[in-house]
């Protein structure tokens, strides 16, 4: 998704930064004590990491959190000073620049351990490291079986300057069902983990366990400091808006305004037949610019002052929405909502495809030109 302003653009992802501040807002309001990690991986959900970092710590968040040296550095080339974690990256990623730009390294194996270690002698600085262990969700983190030899090896680099431990942290694996058994048995396990840590004489100077919902809705899993990501953009991870405002509208401009006669078919493979005389509007975005094929003949848009439905399929560039007698006087240029404000929440589209919010705002891309708005934008 292209990043700068076009002039007349066809589809946009309008973001809204006062809703992203908006958001953090509640979200240290949950967080109590606790500091806030905005999460602003994936290029910020897709709704710009650099604009919505910058947001993000002017209402209150103390630091950022990406996956990857590569998203961390594109803050950091950006003017961001905050420090800034990333956590899952390859051994062989460049440490080296990580260490040298002051990045937090999220680390979840000793090979990984090893790998910063040369990067920190290379460069001659210590490396900020914090540990990732894995307490049951069993992707990216220590395993149980390695985190001793961790610790032991990070027993002798940190006295010698080597590294600094920031951090310990994880990751939950039902944090989207509150009440479930499994949240307890990570918790307890974190604080093992954090336990033995001090046994080998290793004091993280904070830990963090919740994510966005856990933010929201276990202040018992605060800790030092929460990492909430798609509630800072405003969607919710359970059903409850906890006063959320979403921050990404996805809209086009009508392309062409026609009339269809009845019994005439609209798109590729005439799935739809009009019924009757009609007029439809051509909306140029498709599944190349992230308008889900699957979603053909079953979603609606804002436009001409009411949700307007598609009918025929979804095509690479373009799908079409029925219009009626068009008594609202669509034309060429108006402005369709597909999803965000003022029109369908992107959750409407997560339910017709049986995904989640987040894929759907993830979508927008190849000629979706990206716009912010708000006291943030530039």
């Amino acid at each position: 998704m292209a990043g700068s302003v076009t002039v007349n653009a066809q589809v946009e992802a309008v973001v809204d930064l006062d809703a992203i501040a908006h958001n953090v807002r509640i979200l240290r309001e949950h967080a109590g004590d606790a500091a806030v990690m905005a999460v602003v991986k994936a290029d910020g959900y897709n709704h710009g990491a650099v604009e919505v970092g910058r947001a993000a710590l002017a209402a209150g968040a103390a630091e950022l959190g990406v996956t990857t040296v590569g998203e961390a550095m594109t803050l950091r080339q950006a003017g961001i000073t905050a420090p800034i974690l990333c956590w899952l990256n390859n051994a062989d990623a460049d440490f080296a620049a990580a260490i040298a730009a002051d990045i937090e390294i999220g680390v979840s194996s000793l090979k990984h351990l090893r790998a910063v270690e040369q990067a920190a002698r290379t460069v001659g600085r210590p490396a900020t490291v914090t540990l990732k262990v894995d307490t049951g969700l069993h992707r990216n983190g220590i395993a149980p079986d390695e985190y001793p030899q961790v610790l032991a090896a990070l027993e002798k680099l940190v006295p010698e300057g080597a590294m600094r431990l920031r951090a310990i942290f994880s990751h939950l694996a039902h944090a989207d069902e509150p009440e479930h058994p499994f949240l307890d048995v990570q918790r307890d396990r974190f604080v093992e983990a954090i336990a033995a840590a001090k046994t080998y004489g290793l004091e993280p100077e904070l830990v963090h366990l919740a994510n966005s919902a856990a933010t929201l809705t276990r202040p018992d899993l605060a800790f030092d400091l929460v990492r909430p990501g798609i509630a800072m953009y405003g969607l919710s991870p359970i059903p409850e808006d906890f006063g959320l405002r979403p921050a990404m509208t996805l809209q086009a401009r009508v392309a062409l305004v026609k009339p269809v006669a009845a019994g005439e078919g609209v798109s590729y493979g005439h799935q739809w037949i009009a019924p009757h005389d009609t007029t439809v509007a051509l909306i140029p975005a498709g599944y190349a610019d992230g308008v889900f094929r699957p979603l053909s003949n079953r979603f609606e848009v804002w436009l001409g002052g009411a949700r307007r439905r598609n009918v025929g399929r979804v095509c690479m560039d373009q799908f079409v929405v029925d219009l009626g007698d068009n008594a609202a006087g669509v034309a060429e240029g108006d402005t369709a909502v597909l999803f965000g404000s003022g029109g369908p929440h992107p959750q409407e589209w997560a339910d017709l495809l049986d995904t989640i919010h987040y894929e759907v705002v993830c979508a927008p891309r190849g000629r979706v030109v990206r716009r912010h708005v708000g006291a943030g934008a530039q």
